[in-house]
């Protein structure tokens, strides 16, 4: 019998993978019928299969929910124990990117991740997102009012806080030990930075010539603005001139919850403030992956008709990607010095799924004497997924392999700052008497930074 002829379909496709446009807008979308029935077709198909066991808790919920069932198999389970294997899948995108066999072009036609968005988009514009949910998703307005009062904000928020933090749980279903973020002023804001101008580009580096502008992305822009000014030094010395925007949100945080209409908004608002620069001849740098997701692949599939977003796609990079675009290129300017001590680099998994390889490894790696130990596997967090009630210890136990291999080594970074505050989480409790976890996580570009000698205020 050829090849050709074969009756049972081939593990794997030959080709690339790729992914159709998300049809959010069509009827039959939201036809629970026909969502059940395609939960059904491939729920039994990842039950023959079973590659993503370890990879998060969805899939260990489904094997168990079918394991457990009368028959042992798909059709004695009822439809309703579907939901917790939709609610624990995070939309890492890593069974569609490094274990399924069966995406597209395979004739299966799997893509797990946006099968459960597509859920999640039915529940949604059913029943509505839960109120809680509702206001942690919204980044934008949240660092807004939180950089108002910053002090208050903080101290609310602290673990420990034995006060806020139970209050917190109860009405906002938030665990009260997961860590959150913390926000600085609105004067201190990335954006705010930028707008005094940053450092002079080198006219005698080799990138001289490059113009950029980074997305500042919610969290850098109200949580952590040093990666974002770090990012501006380090892409001066090499001679590139920049600005930042954050012209809005890009929609990740109500992409978990399937609000598809908001975050086809966003994309359409955020493309057509960017199109100027864009048409200037300027790159677009995320300093965020989950947000550089978004702007690549997301919004191209969710507006797939918008010539802004399609602009927008290809002109935007991941800022560890840039730089070693540059070092690929042009070449790196002088004066990289060797870090004092080994560094555990988490890969983020929506870096990962970009499919663009360990650019924050390759960054990392042009370090002299670099002592890098790389960690490919999730921390557990989620984003937003990671710090509710119901789902921290959870993301605790999904992250315990990453914490152990981390726990040795002085830095700790990711390029996914919620995902590096989660190791160290994960870190302290596999602390024996005496010992201690590091004081603090990095996003590789303040490592970077230190090794160039341009972040005196983490090195003092």
């Amino acid at each position: 019998m050829s090849e050709g002829n074969l009756e049972t379909p081939r593990e794997g496709s030959l080709d690339a993978p790729t992914r159709h446009p998300i049809a959010w807008q069509d009827a039959e979308f939201y036809d629970e019928a026909k969502l059940d029935e395609e939960l059904r077709r491939v729920f039994d198909i990842c039950h023959g299969c079973r590659r993503c066991f370890n990879l998060c808790d969805s899939f260990p919920r489904l094997f168990d929910l079918i394991d457990e069932s009368d028959s042992g198999e798909l059709d004695t389970v009822d439809s309703a124990d579907f939901k917790p294997v939709v609610d624990a899948c995070t939309l890492c995108d890593m069974c569609f990117m490094t274990k399924c066999p069966y995406v597209p072009p395979h004739e299966f036609d799997l893509d797990f991740p946006h099968l459960m968005l597509r859920y999640r988009a039915v529940e949604a514009k059913r029943d509505g997102v839960p109120w809680n949910e509702k206001q942690l998703i919204q980044t934008e307005r949240n660092g807004r009012l939180a950089g108002r009062m910053p002090g208050i904000a903080n101290w609310a928020s602290r673990c420990g806080n034995g006060l806020t933090r139970p209050a917190m749980e109860s009405v906002a279903g938030i665990h009260r030990e997961a860590e959150l973020p913390e926000y600085v002023p609105t004067s201190k804001t990335f954006v705010s930075q930028a707008a005094n101008g940053p450092a002079e580009a080198n006219v005698d580096a080799p990138a001289h010539g490059r113009k950029a502008v980074l997305y500042a992305t919610c969290f850098v822009n109200y949580n952590k603005p040093d990666t974002g000014v770090l990012a501006q030094r380090i892409l001066a010395k090499n001679g590139v001139a920049t600005t930042a925007m954050h012209p809005g949100c890009c929609g990740m945080p109500q992409l978990e919850q399937g609000l598809m209409d908001d975050v086809a908004g966003f994309a359409k608002n955020v493309a057509q403030a960017f199109r100027p620069k864009i048409d200037d001849g300027q790159d677009i740098i995320a300093l965020t992956p989950s947000c550089a997701l978004m702007l690549k692949f997301e919004w191209p599939l969710i507006v797939p008709d918008d010539e802004d977003v399609a602009a927008l796609s290809r002109a935007t990079r991941d800022i560890t990607e840039y730089i070693v675009d540059i070092a690929k290129n042009e070449g790196l300017a002088d004066g990289l010095e060797a870090l004092p001590d080994p560094v555990a680099l988490h890969l983020a998994c929506h870096a990962r799924a970009q499919n663009m390889g360990q650019k924050a490894a390759d960054m990392l790696r042009l370090i002299p004497e670099a002592d890098l130990k790389v960690i490919e596997r999730c921390s557990g967090h989620g984003g937003s997924w990671g710090v509710m009630k119901e789902n921290f210890e959870t993301a605790i136990k999904v992250g315990r392999p990453v914490a152990r291999q981390a726990k040795e080594a002085r830095y700790v970074a990711s390029e996914c700052p919620l995902a590096a505050d989660h190791i160290l989480q994960g870190i302290a409790r596999q602390l024996d008497d005496g010992e201690s976890a590091p004081a603090r996580s990095y996003h590789p570009v303040e490592l970077f930074a230190m090794a160039y000698g341009l972040a005196p205020e983490l090195q003092s």
